[in-house]
């Protein structure tokens, strides 16, 4: 926009309504825009103070409609847009979009050169540093999870660290900025943060040092109370009630409130914090805690409910807080549980009790961790009949609420995938081993700190059987759905062919995405030579991966078909394959009858303590059923029953094409 300077007659009107200049030429307005009479009242303009036109008007909390302008205000060095309006506050280095409200802000200002949050260090996972992580507004969970954790390759760690240092001195500045259609009341200070469009910033504390990249797909609020240092908060994102965060990056559609507490702690899109304190954690896509008593300290998470009072120890009283553990993807928490670091839980198991051993349960997914008598006991695998677990990875796509369209962290929800089905077969290995070297008929079992009963080590490997045979069952009656009637074997195996090499080897995943490690080394090897020289590019390339899951999975379950049914899929004939989705069918419903079961559990006369208040047994089932519903109609419950029926006419419908 031009500006031009004020007439004589401009400048007479405004010293009539109580506005102040040292410097009358540095005071300018839009060129070809005209003030509005009685728009800028009892203003003191400092240095190089710019505005547009002040029209319309503002909707104020009960219905108050206030016209744009400026009032009861000092504005230092600052240019302000078209229709806003700022009222009893002090601005100063800042530029400012049209559209914006700022109300009784007792300081707004940028004090010098600024990074506004970029290239702050967050001593994530190590109190006493070690695994650094430089935050800026391109900041991904895969991003951050290779420059904390691949702190065995320096020259990558050093070229990205490089990057975000470089990105952060690009997007230095002496001058704020503040977006269109922002709205920050009643707020005491705001230093050097800079804030995107149609933000919310109502009744804050203190902010310092920042950036607020909300925009108006996905509007970012910070709300009463809020103390946050050294931040970026990312589109979507909600802190309020009291929230004090120190060196923090809260990702996309986080919410963070009710007095929550952190600090050098990283937390990527869709996680909740509530009420209790996090300290040093890398908190990766939907972990959740909302309790009081609970702390979170040097540990990595994702997909993690942690339960009320759970805690973990990062100090044993030698060398000081340098010990860290990791809680892989989907591990839960009860109430009151404690785990001793270094420790490392595999995914999607439950711990339980107080943990005071280090244990290491990697190669043994969905399983519990359960305390008795001071002895941590392991049951392998027995999480994958629970019906939490199942619940738990269907209401996670439908809890993501980022609206922005550019996402900038990958997920993926798959319970079974080469991730977990890799560890599994390792983990029935590994119990097999166990049981060779301890004796069958040995009462329990020891593995890394922990003990398997005899029963619970048999049960482990007939639940990882299942989940196997489920997981490739579905590969290949996918891979097969376009399968012509009375096709030939060779058309059978040209169709179930790989259309590409990668994804053969190990997988891994990098908080939320799940890829092929090959894939992921390949990407950082370009890193260290040099040839990815920005941040988004980076991003991209995460995000093609994950694009290209099925594609990849197919290659890694196209050898394990050989492994685990004794099938090549090279040569495999049509009757292999009837033979393989029989025994798919049989995985599928006899794994969704355990759920089924385990979900009967919640509607038992147990679960009914409490219902039926001074009633009778009838009273209090009738009580039970107006409040919880009846167990036949249960959403769940019809959605499994659904699932039998829906599998079992696709594993027939196969088979009968197979047949002809």
């Amino acid at each position: 926009m031009e500006y031009r300077q004020l007439t004589g007659e401009e400048i007479a009107a405004l010293s009539a309504e109580g506005c102040r200049s040292g410097d009358w030429s540095l005071v300018q307005v839009g060129e070809g825009k005209e003030l509005v009479p009685g728009s800028i009242r009892n203003v003191t303009f400092s240095g190089r103070v710019r505005f547009g036109r002040f029209e319309g008007t503002f909707a104020r909390p009960g219905g108050l409609a206030t016209p744009a302008g400026l009032v009861d205000t000092v504005l230092h060095n600052v240019t302000v847009g078209d229709d806003c309006l700022i009222e009893r506050s002090y601005v100063a280095n800042y530029e400012i979009g049209e559209g914006t409200l700022i109300s009784h802000v007792d300081s707004m200002v940028t004090d010098g050169e600024c990074r506004f949050g970029n290239g702050v260090e967050v001593s994530v996972l190590n109190e006493t540093g070690g695994r650094e992580v430089r935050i800026h507004d391109k900041l991904s969970a895969q991003m951050a999870y290779i420059m904390a954790m691949y702190r065995h390759r320096p020259e990558l760690v050093a070229r990205l660290d490089a990057l975000a240092v470089r990105y952060a001195e690009k997007h230095k500045a002496s001058v704020g900025t503040v977006g269109r259609h922002v709205t920050i009341c009643d707020t005491r200070r705001i230093d050097g943060v800079r804030i995107g469009d149609s933000a919310s910033v109502v009744g804050a504390g203190r902010l310092h040092n920042g950036s607020i990249n909300s925009n108006a797909s996905d509007p970012v609020f910070v709300g009463q109370g809020v103390v946050a240092d050294d931040f970026i908060l990312c589109s979507g994102s909600r802190v309020e009630d009291g929230t004090m965060l120190s060196r923090c990056f809260v990702g996309q559609a986080c919410r963070l409130g009710h007095g929550y507490s952190a600090s050098d702690s990283l937390f990527f899109c869709n996680c909740q914090g509530e009420n209790g304190e996090a300290c040093a954690i890398f908190a990766g896509p939907f972990t959740v805690t909302h309790h009081k008593s609970t702390l979170l300290i040097a540990g990595m998470f994702s997909f993690m409910n942690a339960g009320s009072g759970s805690n973990q120890s990062n100090h044993m009283y030698k060398l000081g807080p340098i010990h860290q553990g990791t809680l892989e993807r989907g591990a839960k928490t009860a109430s009151d549980s404690y785990i001793l670091w270094p420790s490392r839980i595999g995914a999607f198991s439950l711990v339980m009790g107080r943990h005071v051993t280090h244990s290491d349960t990697t190669w043994l997914p969905f399983s519990y961790l359960i305390e008795q008598q001071n002895t941590t006991y392991l049951v392998p695998g027995v999480n994958l009949r629970s019906v939490g677990t199942v619940r738990d990875a269907q209401k996670w796509p439908k809890r993501d609420a980022r609206k922005d369209p550019d996402r900038l962290d990958c997920i993926n929800y798959n319970l079974l995938s080469p991730y977990t089905i890799q560890k599994m077969l390792k983990g029935i290995k590994l119990l097999q081993n166990l049981q060779y070297s301890s004796g069958e008929l040995s009462d329990v079992y020891s593995y890394h700190s922990t003990k398997i009963r005899n029963s619970s080590l048999r049960n482990g490997m007939k639940y990882y059987r299942i989940a196997i045979t489920k997981f490739l069952g579905n590969s290949i009656i996918k891979r097969l759905e376009d399968l012509p009637a009375g096709a030939s074997d060779e058309e059978i195996r040209a169709m179930l062919r790989p259309g590409t090499p990668v994804g053969s080897g190990f997988w891994c995943d990098i908080s939320g995405l799940i890829a092929p490690k090959s894939e992921v080394d390949a990407l950082l090897d370009r890193i260290e030579r040099g040839e990815v020289s920005r941040l988004q590019e980076i991003n991209d390339a995460f995000h093609e991966m994950h694009r290209n899951y099925y594609t990849y999975e197919w290659t890694w379950a196209y050898d394990r078909y050989r492994d685990f049914f004794g099938i090549s899929l090279e040569t495999v004939t049509g009757g292999e394959v009837i033979e393989i989705v029989r025994q798919w069918k049989e995985a599928v419903i006899g794994l969704d009858r355990m759920l089924y079961e385990d979900a009967r559990k919640e509607f038992n006369l147990a679960s009914m303590t409490g219902f039926g208040a001074d009633g009778t047994r009838v009273e209090k089932e009738l009580d039970f059923e107006q409040v919880r519903g009846d167990f036949e109609s249960n959403a769940f419950v019809t959605a499994v029953l659904d699932h039998i029926r829906v599998k079992e006419a696709l594993g027939d419908e196969l088979i009968a094409r197979l047949s002809r």
